[in-house]
C-alpha cells in the first residue's frame, strides 16, 4: 500500500502515524498502535518496501480490522520478547494455543519528545509460562537515519536503483528487581514470494521450527543460506549465533523490478540467546530466524533475530540493540549486484 494510502486511512480509523524524513529523502512511517515502524519509502516513491496487513487496505476495514478481537497485526517492523515459548504459548508444553500477549502487541506504547528526538515506549508486565514469574519491563525503541552503505563504492556509482534506510535502537530494561530472563526479539515482515539470504561463517544446519520445507526451497552453502519463501501454510528456521554474520538480505520482486531489504545487526556468540526450537527447549543459541507466512495471517516473509538476554544469571538488567535496514530498488540484474556485494560474493 502507498504511503498516502496508509497515512489517510490510519487517520481514518483513529490510528494515526508519524512520519520522519532523512535528509536523503527516505521516509520512515511510524505506528505508535503497536510501536511498528511501518513502511519505509524511498525518495519520491509511495511504494512500501514493507508488507502491510489487507485490513489497511480501506477505512472501513481497517475500523473493523482494529475493533475485531484478533491479533492487530498491522505489518512492518515489531518488536517482541523471548523466550516464545514462555510469553506465546500460555499451556507449554501443548503447542495447540499460540497467543500474543495484549500488553506486547499492540502494547501500550506512547510517543515521547526527547532532546535526541522521538521514542516509542511502552512499559509492560509479563507472566512466563513455565515458571508462572511476573517480569515487570520498559521496551523503549527510536529511528535515525542511516546513508547508503554503497555510496563510496566507485564501481558501482552508475547504478540507477532507489535506496531507503534507517537505524533503529531498541532497549529493553527490567524495572524493579530483575524476575525472570527475557529477551529482544525484532522481525520485519515483507511481501511474500521472496528470497532470503543468510551469509554465515561457516556451513550451517538451518534448524525448522515448523513446517515441512521442501529441499529444493533451502539451500545451504559452505557460507550462505538461502531460503527461498514462497510455500503455502507456515514455516520457520533458526540459525546459530555461533556462525551468523549479523547481515541478512532478502528479495522479492515488485512491479518488474526487484526489492532488497537488507538488515545488520549485532551478534554476540558469547551472550545468552534463549529463544529455543518449540520441541526441545534445552537447544539454546539461536540469533537469526526466518518466518514465511502464507496462511490465514496473512501473506509475508519475516526476517527475525535476537538479542542476548537480560535477568538472573545474565550479569545485565538491560540492553540496547543499535540495527540498521538498508533497502534498494531496481532491475534485476542491479539489485543482484548489490546483494552479491553487501552478502555473499559467492552467489
Amino acid at each position: 500500500m502507498t504511503y498516502s494510502h496508509l497515512v489517510h486511512t490510519l487517520e481514518a480509523a483513529g490510528k494515526p502515524t508519524v512520519t520522519m524524513d532523512s535528509p536523503d529523502g527516505t521516509r520512515i512511517l511510524l505506528l505508535p498502535y503497536g510501536g511498528r515502524i511501518l513502511g519505509l519509502f524511498a525518495a519520491g516513491d509511495e511504494e512500501n518496501f514493507y508488507w502491510t496487513h489487507h485490513g489497511l487496505a480501506t477505512v472501513e476495514s481497517a475500523r473493523n480490522f482494529y475493533e475485531s478481537s484478533e491479533w492487530h497485526n498491522s505489518g512492518g517492523e515489531r518488536t517482541w520478547l523471548a523466550p516464545e515459548v514462555d510469553i506465546f504459548f500460555p499451556r507449554f508444553p501443548d503447542l495447540s494455543t499460540y497467543f500474543q500477549p495484549r500488553a506486547l502487541d499492540p502494547g501500550n506504547y506512547q510517543l515521547v519528545t526527547a532532546t535526541d528526538g522521538l521514542k516509542l515506549v511502552n512499559r509492560l508486565r509479563l507472566t512466563l509460562t513455565r515458571s508462572q514469574q511476573c517480569v515487570d519491563l520498559e521496551i523503549t525503541k527510536s529511528v535515525a537515519p542511516a546513508r547508503n552503505p554503497l555510496r563510496y563504492e566507485r564501481d558501482l556509482a552508475g547504478l540507477e536503483v532507489e535506496y531507503a534506510g534507517y537505524s533503529e535502537s531498541t532497549t529493553l530494561a527490567l524495572v524493579g528487581e530483575p524476575q525472570a530472563v527475557v529477551g529482544l526479539w525484532s522481525l520485519v515482515q515483507m511481501p511474500h514470494g521472496g528470497e532470503m539470504w543468510i551469509p554465515t561463517y561457516s556451513k550451517a544446519e538451518p534448524k525448522v521450527y515448523m513446517g515441512s520445507i521442501p529441499p529444493e526451497d533451502l539451500l545451504v552453502s559452505d557460507h550462505l543460506v538461502q531460503y527461498r519463501m514462497r510455500a503455502a501454510g507456515e514455516h520457520k528456521i533458526g540459525i546459530r549465533a555461533a556462525i551468523t554474520t549479523g547481515r541478512v538480505g532478502y528479495y522479492y520482486p515488485n512491479a518488474g523490478k526487484l526489492s532488497l531489504i537488507i538488515r545488520t545487526f549485532t551478534v554476540n556468540p558469547s551472550g545468552d540467546y534463549i529463544d529455543v526450537p518449540w520441541r526441545d527447549a534445552s537447544d539454546f543459541g539461536y540469533s537469526t530466524q526466518a518466518c514465511n507466512v502464507n496462511s490465514g495471517l496473512g501473506q509475508f516473509s519475516e526476517l527475525e533475530y535476537h538479542v542476548p538476554a537480560i535477568g538472573p544469571g545474565t550479569g545485565r538488567t538491560q540492553c540496547e540493540d543499535i540495527s540498521q535496514v538498508w533497502a534498494f530498488r531496481g532491475t534485476a540484474e542491479q539489485v543482484l549486484l548489490i546483494a552479491r556485494r553487501l552478502l555473499s560474493a559467492r552467489n
